[in-house]
C-alpha cells in the first residue's frame, strides 16, 4: 500500500468491554470487580478512558438471557446496552456508543425509538448492532420452538429494513418550532411507512426527529455467510472475528464484492474486527501476565466451551494433545463463531494452544509491549485488511488504561491514529456521510 493511501486512510478503533475482562481468569485478578458485569461504575470508567484515548467508539455485545451456565465464569454483560450506553453519554462528549440488539426477539418499532433516542440524547454519536439470536436458552425465554436459521436472516432483513424506513420517516427540517408563527412541525415531512411484510406489520412514522447524525450508525456482527449478506445490504460497520491476515482479506473482499453488487460503494463498510489484548511494559511482563491468567481460569471451562462451539463431546478432548484426527476432519463444514477454532484443529494444534490462540471467539491475540501491539495494528491496518480493531482488553480494570496511556501514543507518532476528534458525531469519526433522507424510499419493501 502506497503512502498516498495510507495518508487517504484513518485507522479506527473501538472498545468492547465486557464484565471484569474478555479472558477467562478476568474476574479473579486482583482488582478487577467480580461483580462487574451487573454493576454500571465500571463502564462509566470504560467511557472516560476510552474518550482520553480518541478511541470511535465503546461497542456493546449482548445475549438477552442466561445462555450459559455461570458456576466458573461470569456473564460477559449483565445490564441491558442501551441504558449503560446513555448513562455513559452523560460522562462522555464525543466517544461513540454502539448497543446490541436482538432482531429475533424485539419489535422494529421499539429499537428504532430506543436507540433514536439514545442518539437524541448523545447529541448523534449512536449504533446499533443488528443480530440474531440463537440457542435454546435464551429461546426459551421468548417462544416455544427456537427459529430455524432461514426464518431468523429473513426476520432479520425485514426487521433492519422497518428500522431505517422508521429513522428515515421524518426529513430533517420537519421539527420548526417556530414560536411566532406557531407552525411546531410540518406534518408534509413525517410520513407513515406504512410497512405489511412477512413477519412485522408497521405503520410509522417514528415519534422522535432526527439527531446531528441523522440516524444511528449500523453495524452487523458474527461470522456466517449471512451475516456478509445483511453487512455487504445494510450494514456500515462490521464486528467479526478473524485469526489471520489471510482470513481478514478473505472476508473484507467477499463484504465488499456483496456491497457493489447491492450497488454500494466497495468501502461502505467499516471492518472492525476483534483484537484481544494483553499490554506489558516489555515482552516478558506481557507474557507472565497472560500466564498469571492462564492460572486463573477454571482450564475446565475453557475446555467445555470450544466442545461446545465445535459440536464436540468434552469427554473427547485433552488439554494437551491436539483434537483427534477423526474428530478434526469432521470440523471441515462448521460455520459461525467456530470456523476459527476449527481450523487451528484441522491446523492440528493442542487444545490448549487452540484456546490461548482463539481469545475467546477466535479473534487475533496481541500479547506484548505497547510498541509489539501497536506493530500487530500497524501492519494488519498497512496491509489493507482492515480499517481497524474492535479491542477486546484481557482483563478491563487495567488493560484498557495500559492500552490508551501506552499503545495509543505510539500509534499517534507512527501517524496512524488521530491525535484527537475531528467531530462530534459517531459518522465523523467513521468518515461516513449523513444520510440523505429526504430522496430515501422505504428500504423494508425493497428487502
Amino acid at each position: 500500500m502506497s503512502s498516498s493511501d495510507l495518508r487517504r486512510r484513518e485507522l479506527h478503533l473501538s472498545v468492547h468491554p465486557v464484565a471484569a475482562g474478555h479472558h477467562p481468569g478476568a474476574w479473579r485478578w486482583p482488582g478487577a470487580d467480580p461483580r462487574a458485569f451487573a454493576r454500571i461504575e465500571g463502564y462509566l470508567e470504560v467511557a472516560k478512558v476510552a474518550e482520553r484515548g480518541r478511541l470511535d467508539s465503546i461497542f456493546l455485545a449482548d445475549v438477552p438471557g442466561l445462555h450459559a451456565d455461570i458456576d466458573d465464569y461470569p456473564l460477559l454483560n449483565g445490564l441491558e446496552p442501551t441504558l449503560i450506553l446513555t448513562a455513559m453519554a452523560v460522562v462522555t462528549e464525543r466517544i461513540g456508543l454502539v448497543g446490541t440488539a436482538s432482531t429475533t426477539f424485539n419489535e422494529p418499532f421499539n429499537i428504532a425509538r430506543r436507540f433514536r433516542a439514545l442518539d437524541l440524547i448523545s447529541r448523534g454519536r449512536a449504533g446499533w448492532n443488528a443480530v440474531t439470536t440463537s440457542g435454546p436458552r435464551v429461546a426459551g425465554n421468548f417462544v416455544a420452538q427456537e427459529p430455524d436459521s432461514r426464518t431468523r436472516y429473513a426476520k432479520a432483513e425485514e426487521f433492519v429494513g422497518v428500522v431505517l424506513d422508521l429513522w428515515r420517516s421524518w426529513a430533517p427540517d420537519a421539527l420548526v418550532a417556530d414560536v411566532e408563527s406557531g407552525l411546531y412541525a410540518d406534518m408534509d415531512r413525517i410520513r407513515p411507512i406504512d410497512h405489511q411484510g412477512e413477519f412485522f406489520s408497521v405503520r410509522g412514522p417514528l415519534s422522535l426527529p432526527p439527531s446531528e447524525q441523522g440516524y444511528p450508525v449500523l453495524y452487523h456482527a458474527g461470522v456466517s455467510d449471512d451475516v456478509r449478506t445483511l453487512t455487504a445490504r445494510t450494514g456500515e460497520a462490521m464486528f467479526t472475528a478473524v485469526v489471520d491476515l489471510d482470513a481478514a482479506r478473505a472476508e473484507l473482499d467477499i463484504v465488499r464484492a456483496r456491497a457493489v453488487r447491492f450497488g454500494r460503494p466497495p468501502d461502505a463498510v467499516r471492518f472492525l474486527p476483534g483484537l484481544v489484548t494483553s499490554v506489558g511494559g516489555t515482552e516478558r511482563e506481557a507474557l507472565e501476565r497472560r500466564r498469571r491468567l492462564d492460572e486463573l481460569a477454571d482450564p475446565r471451562g475453557s475446555l467445555r466451551a470450544l466442545a461446545a462451539q465445535l459440536g464436540l463431546r468434552a469427554d473427547d478432548l485433552e488439554l494437551d494433545r491436539p483434537v483427534p484426527p477423526a474428530l478434526a476432519e469432521s470440523l471441515t463444514h462448521v460455520r459461525g463463531h467456530a470456523r476459527p477454532f476449527a481450523r487451528l484443529a484441522l491446523a492440528g494444534h493442542t487444545v490448549r494452544d487452540i484456546i490461548g490462540r482463539g481469545g475467546g471467539g477466535g479473534h487475533v491475540v496481541a500479547v506484548g509491549a505497547p510498541e509489539q501491539v501497536a506493530d500487530v495494528i500497524e501492519s494488519w491496518f498497512t496491509a489493507g485488511v482492515v480499517d481497524g480493531f474492535t479491542l477486546m482488553p484481557d482483563v478491563t480494570v487495567d488493560g484498557l488504561p495500559a492500552f490508551v496511556d501506552h499503545v495509543v501514543p505510539i500509534l499517534q507518532r507512527r501517524g496512524v491514529f488521530r491525535s484527537d476528534y475531528r467531530g462530534t458525531t459517531l459518522r465523523e469519526h467513521y468518515g461516513l456521510p449523513i444520510p440523505d433522507v429526504a430522496t430515501v424510499q422505504p428500504l423494508a419493501r425493497a428487502i
